[in-house]
């Protein structure tokens, strides 16, 4: 080897070359060490309705360990999304001393089960309120497996846009392990809708009802306890003993 000079050149350069590499780690390490890098400041960028910031401050409070390069964002996300009604988390390095956050709050729909404190957003998920649970007549209830959320949530919703023609509105709606769908009204009324069918889907068995509801409510006088929509050419009423009387009374 000590007659090559030219690989002994090569090697001396590459040594040289890792030194510099070990050099510039070694400086950056020590300068992201000094005051001049401590987080001095967390910037909310999000609008909160149901979020709190002193709950955003004691989550992150724990979690500040380091400097601007050293503090693990990932633990302040996971931090923030453990909170009540955050659904997703964003945190960022804001340059030369901060860090920003950006929360995206659950926009509740529905409440879910007979427990109190849990909701359906938005997306169809599952989470729980905590102490700001809306008021139990704010929203309506869905009741099913918690694996047919999303699917109930998409129900839920093409009632809602089918009962606004005849001014209704659906206030629970259920599924049963069979998956067969209930819905009941803002006046009551209870309406059978059975299971989604190739033949006859749920979105038509409703459409059925709506179109023939105000000639229904003219020809009985009195709303319906129960509609059943599970036939394949009409439905099926059934008409309080109370409903009846008050009928009969001139």
């Amino acid at each position: 080897m000590w007659h090559r000079p030219q690989l002994m050149t090569d090697i001396a350069d590459l040594l040289f070359m890792a030194g510099a590499a070990a050099l510039i780690v070694a400086v950056a390490i020590g300068a992201a060490r000094l005051p001049l890098f401590q987080l001095r400041q967390v910037v909310v960028v999000s609008e909160l309705r149901e979020v709190r910031r002193s709950e955003i401050e004691r989550a992150l409070s724990g979690n500040l360990r380091g400097n601007f390069f050293s503090v693990s964002l990932d633990t302040l996300r996971k931090s923030l999304e453990r909170l009540p009604w955050v659904r997703r988390a964003d945190v960022r390095r804001q340059w030369p001393a901060g860090i920003e956050v950006r929360v995206e709050e659950h926009a509740p729909v529905a409440f879910w089960g007979q427990t109190g404190g849990r909701l359906v957003n938005s997306h169809g998920e599952i989470f729980i309120a905590g102490i700001n649970t809306p008021p139990a007549d704010a929203l309506p209830l869905l009741l099913g497996p918690a694996s047919f959320a999303p699917e109930m949530l998409g129900y839920y919703r093409q009632a809602v846009d089918l009962l606004r023609s005849i001014g209704r509105r659906p206030r629970v709606l259920s599924v049963s392990s069979r998956l067969a769908l209930q819905l009941k009204l803002d006046d009551g009324t209870l309406v059978e809708l059975g299971r989604q069918q190739v033949g006859t889907s749920i979105r038509e068995r409703l459409q059925r009802f709506v179109e023939f509801y105000p000639a229904l409510l003219t020809a009985v006088g009195k709303r319906p306890e129960i509609v059943d929509t599970r036939y394949p050419n009409g439905f099926a009423l059934r008409i309080s003993a109370a409903s009846e009387s008050e009928g009969k009374r001139p």
